[in-house]
């Protein structure tokens, strides 16, 4: 069945249905950042940043202690959360283009999480960050966004709106797909003001707004008034601190918003971080944090895939509350569905509800496997789970950036992540029966 019949089909049932339910229905916020560490909120035990909207945020929901993104990169952690499947499932093994016409890129032919509430009746908006896909098939209008703004690759300058990667110097902020310019205005703000416009257009109907922000992802891009705030910490960590307050504070204002416009009380808010902290270069080798856990971006140790991560709406979901329970952002969209009474789209999902493990600290995990890959063929790296028992298969150790710094590749390490969250014994050699068992899960997930 393709796409198009597919959504025909659940958009005729909604267009039913809606005349009853869409004005009842909650509107959706997901807040994604950009490689933030694991435990970078103060609700997660930083004690030298400041993060009080987001903790708030916390306080009014429930917050995830083993909460994993789908990949520790960038576009397949985005395609995962948007479709509800495996990065590999959905065609985004590896990052996505970040020049305007090249290749890689979420296939059109996915269904995302905001084609599903545009087919119930919503008003879909995509604000920030895209970065899986920049080709007019492949960009958020035809991804099921009515309205898009910000940036089509990886990353920008947050005030000449410059991708901040390599050459050539390419200016990247789109509206609808048009090219638009703001220089020396920033981004987060724009960001900010683009949400605040976009809900008050669409107070006679729900909403799903995508919020991808590009922090604390680099350039470190801290406002003047952060900077001084956090001078005394060491460096690079000072630059990472005032980027993460200025993000922190534009939180606050859109939940202000929120709260003026009347909303918050049927409001679904998401926050979760893309993948852990990046000790590139380019981030100064370091800012992040991921606390006691081995591993930050591009590893397949657990501080390169475990996140924080935020789920809150007041008057449904329980507040004040932590959960254990291991969790995937594939997760979300089968969540939202079911929080927002909206079809789910009929195609294979890898995500569960968490609605039962919102419910009850005491409700098993939806997932007794899960599965990582990034890349294809030999030289993939991958990783696999299965209740405590977590084998890499390849990847490497990021933990430590800086110049000259050489990665340690690891192969086959198996870890008992509730007796060792550190990873820092393997197990392997004692337990040859379990790392047969979990290359035989990944193998069969390959199939």
């Amino acid at each position: 069945m393709t796409k198009f019949i597919r959504f025909a089909f659940c958009s005729f049932i909604a267009v039913v249905a809606a005349d009853l339910t869409a004005a009842a229905r909650p509107n959706v916020i997901v807040i994604m950042a950009d490689d933030q560490g694991t435990v970078d909120l103060g609700c997660y035990g930083s004690k030298d940043l400041l993060t009080p909207n987001a903790d708030a945020l916390a306080a009014k929901g429930v917050q995830f202690t083993q909460f994993y993104s789908g990949a520790p990169v960038c576009s397949p952690s985005r395609a995962c959360l948007l479709t509800g499947r495996y990065p590999v499932r959905a065609g985004v093994p590896t990052n996505c283009a970040s020049q305007n016409g090249a290749k890689g890129a979420l296939p059109a032919t996915e269904v995302t999480m905001a084609e599903m509430f545009k087919a119930a009746g919503y008003a879909t908006a995509h604000i920030g960050k895209w970065h899986i896909g920049y080709t007019p098939e492949t960009m958020p209008n035809a991804q099921g966004f009515d309205h898009s703004f910000g940036h089509m690759g990886g990353c920008i300058d947050n005030y000449s709106h410059f991708f901040f990667w390599s050459g050539p110097n390419v200016h990247d902020l789109h509206r609808n797909g048009k090219e638009v310019f703001y220089d020396g205005q920033y981004f987060p703000q724009l960001m900010l003001e683009e949400a605040t416009a976009f809900m008050k257009a669409h107070l006679d109907q729900p909403f799903f707004i995508y919020y991808a922000l590009n922090t604390p992802h680099y350039p470190y891009q801290g406002e003047p008034k952060w900077l001084e705030r956090f001078k005394d910490l060491p460096y690079p960590r000072n630059l990472y601190a005032a980027f993460v307050a200025s993000q922190d504070e534009r939180l606050g204002k859109l939940i202000a918003t929120l709260d003026e416009l009347h909303l918050r009380e049927n409001t679904v808010l998401i926050f979760q971080s893309d993948n852990g902290h990046s000790t590139e270069e380019r981030a100064h080798f370091g800012g992040g944090s991921a606390g006691n856990l081995r591993g930050a971006k591009f590893s397949m140790l657990e501080g390169g895939i475990r996140v924080p991560a935020i789920l809150s709406m007041p008057g449904r979901i329980p507040e004040n509350e932590v959960r254990n329970q291991v969790a995937h952002a594939s997760d979300w969209m089968p969540t939202l569905a079911e929080l927002c009474d909206v079809p789910l789209p009929d195609v294979p999902l890898d995500g569960r509800s968490l609605m039962p493990v919102v419910e009850s600290a005491a409700a098993p995990s939806a997932h007794p496997v899960i599965h990582w890959q990034v890349g294809d063929g030999p030289n993939a790296e991958w990783a696999v789970r299965e209740g405590d028992w977590k084998l890499i298969g390849k990847s490497r150790d990021t933990s430590k950036g800086g110049a000259g710094v050489t990665q340690e590749r690891i192969q086959m390490l198996l870890v008992n992540i509730a007796k060792d969250p550190e990873e820092t014994t393997d197990l392997s050699a004692q337990h040859p029966e379990i790392v047969a068992r979990l290359k035989g899960l990944h193998e069969t997930y390959l199939k």
